[in-house]
């Protein structure tokens, strides 16, 4: 299988911006969308034209035009579920999740600390809540996580750590923590464990032509529980692909 990751910064939007063509030509089984901006009725609309071809799951938040994933894949799941069942943490729709019978694929948008770094307490809550989850599913069969995880988890990724360390929400010393314990957890960084000393990003700021410049982060990521990793091929970061100020990531899986 192929299976891909895309924070579209809206499904209404990127629709408009060849998404169906890419698409088409793109070879994927499964793409986990982050960032729909739209409710459960809005994605179905927004992407009506590949219903017959794709199976669409979403998970909106309460607050419109707000957060928001989505799962379209060739094959029907054996089950679909939303959210991570913690109470104050399934109402911005940050998790869908798709049981293909021999492994989990979930998707997820992980919440952003924000501006003056106002929600990192809550974001340090969900860190441990989502660690919990993925660990739940992993005890199931083989995991794989896809999404944006709104954190640059060491130097080499992102263009200029030093300016940005604890400071600016995705590179705080909370958040470079969170996702070591994810790692440690068992949740390998598919891309960064097979490229190790590779330079490569997967967002960019719309200001100051930071994408012309590369002066990204990479915030876009595959993790594999340890008995998914053993299934997990080549990952790419799809660089010259437009739509959204992130560029998707694929990975082949043969699981």
């Amino acid at each position: 299988m192929k299976l891909g990751s895309w924070n579209v910064n809206g499904v209404r939007a990127v629709v408009k911006k060849d998404f169906g063509s890419w698409l088409a030509g793109s070879e994927l089984d499964v793409l986990g969308l982050q960032e729909t901006k739209a409710q459960d009725d809005q994605v179905r609309e927004a992407l009506f034209e590949l219903s017959g071809e794709w199976h669409i799951h979403s998970s909106s938040a309460v607050k419109k035009g707000y957060s928001g994933t989505a799962i379209l894949s060739r094959q029907e799941p054996v089950a679909v579920t939303h959210g991570i069942g913690v109470d104050g943490m399934d109402d911005e729709g940050r998790v869908t999740a798709a049981d293909f019978g021999t492994f989990h694929f979930v998707t997820v948008y992980t919440p952003n600390s924000s501006s003056g770094l106002k929600r990192l307490p809550f974001r340090k809550e969900w860190d441990v809540a989502f660690r919990d989850y993925l660990i739940g599913l992993s005890q199931d069969k083989p995991v794989v996580c896809c999404g944006d995880l709104n954190v640059a988890h060491q130097p080499i990724d992102l263009a200029r750590p030093n300016a940005n360390y604890n400071k600016t929400p995705g590179y705080t010393q909370d958040e470079i923590d969170g996702m070591t314990a994810l790692v440690d957890a068992g949740f390998d960084d598919v891309w960064r464990r097979q490229n190790p000393d590779r330079v490569q990003y997967s967002w960019w700021s719309y200001r100051g032509g930071a994408r012309e410049k590369n002066v990204g982060w990479r915030l876009d990521y595959f993790l594999a529980s340890k008995e998914a990793l053993a299934q997990c091929g080549e990952v790419e970061i799809l660089t010259e692909v437009h739509g959204s100020d992130h560029c998707p990531v694929v990975m082949e899986y043969t699981g």
